[in-house]
């Protein structure tokens, strides 16, 4: 049995930092066996530490910890406001991580402006202006088609009624009294039930052969394609003959002119109609030389936007040259831009990448120009439309199309993506480069999000306007993405407060925060302690004697 042994005066005080010759009562001698794990255990060690904690020491730890997480998360909000990123990330990702030997793969931040979308040339949009859908489903044949297996109503009031307007606009006119069929007609697209207006249509028909009835037939009474492709022809019969009629007398007056510029609207309505009922059929090249012809013969009525039709047609052939040549057309500075338009344009160059791109690649070696190209491409597509990617990724589900859009709208990207989704998976790797690469369109948009880069500002208004064009029944409308905080201010602020409530609660009781403290800590420390008991019982006593000495 080792010999017990009384310890010298300093060793005493070492082990008892908390005592001192003028404390009263004096201790009796501490005698004990010789050093060893048991008394130099990091258990007794730690709760001598905190026996010699006071409540006053919790309050100041805790109360200082809130200070300090409460300056920084000032700081970081400050610089969020400033310059919509996080100090700390950006510490981190510029400094930190190439120390540690990783590489940024964001896309580049350097990127050209497009040609007439400089500051000089950018809009300020008071209001969202409407468009007519040129990719509309037939309402008796898919629409409605739609409804009873669904049950769902896949058209809104509101666009419904802009469509009656867009009607009366095309397909009547002042002189309509003139013509029995076409009066009645008149006041059958101004209904708003719709078997009231099958009947008028009907009816005008039993006077004579009227264009404009045989639309409204095809558009909301039959149910199939074909049919509707068969009153289309017959509707192209009787409208090219009131054509030919009133261009005789275009120039007799002002009367004769509305009557000519109407009878126009109705045979490129029809001609346009019959091409997408060809594309639908599965005659894409049919449908394709029909839009082809219909865009020579009137290159001025831009309104109906038939090169939108002809894009999708083109690239059902797989035709990618000829998807150029109208893009090299119609992607210009003094057209109005589209979801089709810059998406197409995007899908364009990275076809010629896509295949072989692998994100880890280049992460290593960088990008390539021609990389470099789609990626910016893909950037100011999203810019335009960022709503888009979320339904090509299939992030979010697919409804039935409306009527109208809203350009840059959630209307728009789901009118594009319900025709342009198979031409985006049948391009190898294209959907890969967008996953990849299109959130970083957001880092690259000056802050705040109200400004623009490579286009004028989003407008305000697209929300609004998208939950009156799309069923919200059944429907969540996309919104713009708005910058999300960034994890440390999130992780500061919850700092700040948890300790702010800790300092609150030790000032309020501090004997019980102290007993808190102390279990916790030792809770904390238990595998630890239990570690070096392991450790304690394995190691020869003198040689922990030594190390603890040292």
């Amino acid at each position: 049995m080792t010999p017990a042994v009384s310890l010298p005066a300093h060793h005493r005080l070492s082990l008892y930092p908390s005592l001192s010759p003028s404390l009263s009562p004096p201790l009796p001698p501490l005698t004990t066996t010789a050093p060893g794990p048991a008394m130099f255990g990091t258990e007794s060690s730690l709760s001598m530490f905190l026996n010699t904690l006071t409540p006053k020491f919790y309050v100041a730890l805790t109360g200082t910890s809130s200070l300090i997480s409460g300056l920084i998360l000032i700081f970081e909000w400050w610089y969020f406001r400033k310059y919509g990123t996080s100090f700390i990330e950006q510490v981190s990702v510029s400094h930190l991580r190439p120390l540690l030997g990783g590489v940024d793969s964001s896309s580049p931040s350097s990127s050209t402006t497009s040609n007439g979308d400089t500051d000089s040339n950018r809009q300020n949009v008071s209001e969202c202006k409407v468009w007519r859908n040129p990719l509309n489903l037939f309402r008796g044949a898919e629409y409605n088609r739609y409804t009873w297996v669904t049950g769902r109503e896949p058209l809104t009031y509101y666009d419904m009624n802009l469509s009656a307007q867009d009607h009366q606009t095309f397909f009547t006119c002042d002189s309509d009294h003139l013509r029995p069929a076409d009066a009645i007609m008149q006041k059958a697209w101004r209904e708003r039930n719709p078997q009231a207006r099958i009947s008028a249509a009907h009816e005008a028909l039993e006077l004579e052969d009227c264009a404009t009835a045989y639309i409204l037939l095809a558009e909301e009474e039959v149910t199939t394609i074909v049919e509707a492709e068969k009153l289309f022809k017959q509707a192209l019969k009787a409208g090219e003959g009131c054509y030919r009629r009133s261009q005789q007398l275009q120039h007799h007056g002002a009367q004769y002119e509305a009557q000519h510029r109407r009878d126009t609207n109705v045979l490129v309505y029809i001609k346009r109609r019959l091409a997408m009922c060809s594309r639908k059929l599965g005659r894409t090249r049919e449908a394709v030389k029909m839009m082809r012809d219909l865009m020579k013969e009137f290159p001025l009525l831009s309104m109906f936007n038939i090169h939108e039709n002809l894009l999708e047609a083109l690239l059902e052939l797989q035709a990618y040259a000829d998807v150029q040549a109208v893009l090299a057309k119609y992607d210009d500075i003094s057209l109005p831009k589209s979801a089709t338009i810059c998406y197409t344009a995007a899908l364009l160059k990275a076809r010629g990448v896509s295949d072989k791109f692998s994100p880890e690649a280049a992460s290593r070696r960088g990008l390539s120009t021609a990389e470099m190209n789609a990626v910016e491409a893909i950037h100011r597509a999203v810019e335009f439309n960022p709503h888009v990617p979320k339904y090509l990724l299939e992030m979010k589900s697919l409804i039935l199309p409306p009527e109208h859009i809203l350009k840059r709208g959630d209307s728009e990207a789901l009118a594009y993506t319900f025709f342009h989704l198979q031409h985006w998976k049948r391009v190898e790797g294209a959907l890969n480069l967008l996953h990849c690469t299109w959130e970083g369109t957001f880092r690259m948009i000056p802050y705040p999000l109200e400004k623009g880069h490579l286009f004028y500002p989003y407008p305000i208004c697209t929300e609004t306007a998208d939950r009156e064009l799309l069923p919200t029944v059944f429907h969540e409308v996309s919104v713009y993405p708005k910058k999300e905080l960034p994890f440390f201010i999130l992780f500061t602020a919850g700092l700040c407060s948890f300790t702010a409530m800790l300092a609150l609660l030790t000032h309020q009781f501090p004997e019980l925060m102290g007993v808190f403290a102390k279990a916790f800590l030792s809770t904390l420390f238990a595998p630890l302690n239990f570690i070096m008991e392991k450790v304690e019982s394995v190691l020869p006593s003198s040689l922990w004697h030594q190390l603890t000495r040292i």
